[in-house]
């Protein structure tokens, strides 16, 4: 833990006192988003203090140019940034002709609060001029869950002690840059922007990718809660920027208020020459609801989103909040109504990473959205990419690869590989076997067997094929061998024989095999298509056959463990328990070098097949592997800690598990890694949820039927989960000694507790 300022609610997170140093951080965990966009907690007001302003677009990027020291034949031409958007929230303050700047008054009374219940953000402050003049302040924002397109913002300004003349200047403003652009490039081009009444609208155009976006605004002043037909004093615009401005005279304790609708209408949703009439028909839709109608519909939205998605914990505020703030995000970040989305690591919260989907879609969040959600959610991103299997191809053959062999990309916003560290790029090819695993986990958990004779067997054959031609054979060892790769784990590089990479090669090959039998046998026409499609013929399956029956898999006859890669026994051993503090953590403390040769290791590596595969191995082995290599895990990826706590869980060392799940539910919250100011960590949210479902839960998919192993950590009283399991819902309620079920549905569902049967009636 690194920061402990977050006050503890089960519903909310708040913040109180206004501290400059945190205010980065408090960007980043008040973040808002529906799924089609979202911003960091950015004041509305302007602040000369240190910020990093952020609003995003889903699907909107720019392919920023690849910057290195050393070209490399196939590496990526660009990375794919993700947007800062224009502004829309911007609305700047002055009172009696001073403006209103948290950086350089007094502030008191400082409260800031998510409310994820109900999906709001408020603010609210004391706040002392240089004047003296004297003022409270209370500010609501949401992005509405219903109108995807649409923010809402309500200020309100109270003097206290002066009567005061407000000034407020609403604008949307196009000229905005990233934090991290690679060659300080601008990636916003104006187009035209329009005043219509009290309407502002931007229509701006990313460079290269051609992207055409409409920031559009519109205000309304009220005092005392009554709207007030007041009309702007002046209004200007640039070629990026349209402003209004407003004048409202109050009295000593009254309150002056703006309303502002806002917002962005995309050309991946509209055509081009209509987007400032489509911002105009969003801006019709909010005026007939209006504001107090759309804060009820949020309202109503998020409670919907809740009653399926929520997990209740009883007795421990702090796991409570922190799981709930994880599926809150997760439900910002996704909602599963646009299939050509995904699920970037930063979600709406800041510009790391870049990219919109990484192989922790498939790996971590897919089990969350395929149980909260429904079936179509989660068959969604599969499509997604099987959508783009031939960029993948394309990814295999600029690195000499042929005959349909497919490498996904760890980075990608189309399809194409846009990561810019060779290490990754050219070596984490692991990522292939996550989008195969997820092939077989939602079949597994669904039960759909149209998936893979439809679309699947093509992804999983494209991976296969280039795992059959990434490995080679060693005359030494008389086995085919996996050379230059980097596990999971990202502090080794350049390694032979990493075991995760090697053994999903294998269990990939043989997956894709059962399958081709499969659909050979049940689906002839499918088959057939296949066959045609993609050229593949029996001397090419026995080919498979024969790397994955040979495969070299590292193994220490001493240890009795399976080893991380051929040289991890040359290495220091020394524990993590015997690090100093001051050399934590290792990737901000010590140079490159020397965490490579080290045997630390960031995230589950070997630990990771066996959460991926946990049935191929014995829970004796899950030990023996869990106690050989925790003690040399540091935990700093945001995807260690999950991993770790259901396999602690399924050992039964619960307090381990629990420790471990504090760690990945409060991951950002109490700032574990020191760098909660560049955005939190999306994707291994999903790795919370699975913390309790798969570890406390114990939850399991075995021969079509759900297997439980309830666990309960002894900070808690009980909890309780909902999953979508084959078009029922299933509630499920543990409790000291007890395991309940209730059942939304219209056929009994047999589920199994410590292996023993019981059959859970529909609810009358």
């Amino acid at each position: 833990m690194n920061q402990d300022y977050i006050i503890p609610n089960e519903w909310s997170i708040i913040e109180e006192g206004f501290e400059k140093d945190r205010v980065k951080s408090s960007e980043s965990l008040f973040s808002i988003g529906n799924g089609a966009m979202g911003q960091r907690a950015n004041f509305e007001e302007f602040y000369s203090g240190d910020t990093f302003q952020g609003s995003y677009i889903a699907g909107v990027y720019y392919p920023d140019k690849t910057k290195v020291g050393w070209w490399k034949n196939g590496y990526p031409e660009y990375f794919a940034k993700v947007l800062n958007a224009p502004v829309w929230i911007g609305i700047d303050i002055e009172i009696n002709g001073e403006k209103l700047d948290l950086n350089t008054c007094e502030v008191n009374n400082f409260r800031r609060e998510l409310n994820m219940k109900k999906g709001i953000l408020d603010r609210s402050f004391h706040a002392i001029l240089p004047s003296g003049l004297e003022i409270e302040v209370f500010v609501r924002r949401f992005l509405s869950a219903d109108l995807d397109e649409l923010g809402v913002i309500k200020y309100d300004i109270k003097p206290t002690n002066s009567d005061a003349k407000i000034v407020y200047k609403s604008y949307v403003d196009a000229a905005v840059k990233n934090e991290d652009a690679n060659w300080e490039e601008i990636f916003w081009e104006p187009v035209n922007t329009e005043i219509n009444n009290q309407q502002g609208f931007v229509q701006a155009r990313t460079f290269k990718t051609h992207f055409e976006v409409v920031t559009f605004m519109e205000n309304k002043i009220l005092v005392n809660g009554s709207y007030q037909h007041i009309n702007p004093i002046s209004s200007f615009k640039t070629e990026s920027k349209v402003e209004f401005t407003y004048k409202v005279e109050v009295k000593t304790n009254d309150t002056a208020t703006i309303q502002k609708f806002g917002g962005y209408v995309i050309s991946t949703n509209h055509a081009k020459n209509e987007l400032i009439n489509a911002a105009k028909n969003v801006l019709l839709q909010a005026n007939e609801q209006g504001y107090e109608q759309l804060l009820i519909n949020q309202k109503l939205a998020w409670a919907k989103t809740w009653e399926m998605s929520d997990i209740t914990i009883d007795g421990d505020v702090e796991a409570q909040q922190g799981i709930r703030f994880n599926i809150f995000q997760l439900n910002q970040t996704y909602s599963g109504k646009d299939a050509r989305l995904n699920i970037g690591p930063k979600g709406f919260t800041g510009e790391k990473y870049g990219g919109s989907t990484y192989w922790d879609t498939e790996a971590y969040c897919l089990p969350f959205y395929m149980a909260t959600k429904n079936q179509e959610v989660a068959r969604n991103l599969l499509m997604y990419r099987y959508n783009q299997l031939d960029k993948a191809i394309e990814n295999g053959e600029k690195l000499g690869f042929k005959n349909g062999a497919a490498l996904y990309p760890m980075v990608t916003m189309n399809g194409e590989e846009c990561h810019n560290e060779w290490e990754i790029t050219f070596e984490e090819i692991h990522r292939n076997a996550a989008i195969a695993f997820a092939i077989f986990n939602y079949t597994r958990f669904t039960g759909d067997q149209s998936y893979i004779p439809e679309a699947g067997l093509e992804v999983l054959l494209g991976i296969a094929r280039f795992w059959q031609q990434r490995v080679n054979w060693s005359a030494d060892k008389q086995q085919f061998v996996m050379l230059g790769v980097t596990g999971p784990n990202e502090y080794e590089n350049n390694v032979n024989n990493n075991f995760h990479t090697s053994y999903c090669a294998q269990w990939c090959i043989n997956y894709t095999l059962e399958q081709i039998e499969n659909i050979k046998t049940n689906y002839p026409q499918d088959y057939e298509r296949i066959v045609t499609k993609t050229s593949i013929n029996a001397e090419e399956l026995v080919a498979m056959k024969n790397v994955a029956d040979n495969m070299y898999l590292p193994f220490s006859e001493e240890h009795d463990v399976y080893l991380q890669q051929d040289g991890f026994l040359d290495k220091d051993l020394t524990p993590v328990s015997e690090l100093s503090k001051e050399d934590r953590p290792i990737n901000q403390k010590w140079s490159w070098d020397r965490i490579l040769r080290s045997a630390y290791i960031k995230q589950a590596d070997v630990l990771q097949s066996f959460y991926y595969f946990e049935e191929d191995f014995s829970k004796e082995q899950l030990e023996k592997h869990f106690d050989f290599y925790e003690p040399l895990t540091v935990h700093e990826s945001s995807l260690s800690p999950c991993v770790h706590s259901i396999q602690a869980a399924t050992l039964g060392r619960m307090e381990q598990a629990y420790t471990f799940y504090l760690r990945t539910s409060r991951l950002d919250l109490d700032d574990y890694n020191k760098e909660v100011h560049e955005g939190l960590h999306i994707t291994s949210m999903a790795g919370t949820w699975m913390s309790i479902v798969e570890g406390f839960g114990g939850m399991r998919v075995k021969n079509d039927a759900l297997y439980f192993e309830p666990r309960l950590p002894e900070q808690w009283k009980g909890f309780s989960f909902k999953i979508n399991f084959r078009h029922q819902i299933l509630k499920v309620i543990v409790n000291k000694g007890e395991t309940t079920f209730e059942l939304e549905g219209t056929e009994p569902l047999e589920v199994y507790v410590f292996g023993e049967k019981s059959v859970v009636q529909p609810s009358i």
